[in-house]
């Protein structure tokens, strides 16, 4: 496991009405604070990342479809400096949270034939004049990985 980054395995309660699933709650041993709550979704064949964050906390589920989200470790003194980590996530299959500590590049790509919707809850506020986000190219030679999607963004 990369170093600081923690899982919260999700109870999906289902009754003949549809199911509730609790994301992210502020007694939660991994919350940190709140910012903002987003939706985002990968259409398959694409890859939504590398990026990280020098001030922010993501706490990324997969609310439908599925996705890979992938982690590298490039932070200098790190334990797991040079690790990558995968997750496979949906509510229906492995419904947890991520979270993901600031400077871990995170990459992800829907992992099924359908486009797939991400919730991230942040400990930070977008700021569109000075955006806390740091990107490479999908298919960088920096990060020794290869996604299944073809297509980066």
């Amino acid at each position: 496991m990369i170093e600081g980054v923690k899982i919260k395995k999700l109870s999906v309660h289902e009754d003949e009405r549809g199911r509730l699933m609790e994301i992210l709650r502020a007694d939660d041993d991994i919350f940190v604070q709140f910012g903002q709550v987003y939706i985002t979704t990968a259409k398959p064949g694409f890859v939504k990342g590398w990026h990280f964050h020098k001030k922010q906390i993501d706490n990324f589920t997969c609310i439908k479809g599925k996705i890979k989200l992938v982690l590298y470790d490039d932070r200098e003194g790190s334990k797991t400096k040079g690790e990558l980590q995968e997750f496979t996530i949906s509510m229906e299959d492995n419904p947890i949270i991520v979270q993901i500590p600031q400077n871990v590049y995170h990459g992800f790509e829907s992992a099924c034939d359908d486009e797939s919707t991400v919730i991230n809850v942040c400990t930070e506020p977008y700021n569109h004049e000075e955006p806390d986000e740091y990107r490479l190219p999908f298919d960088s030679d920096k990060i020794d990985y290869k996604w299944k999607s073809t297509k980066g963004g």
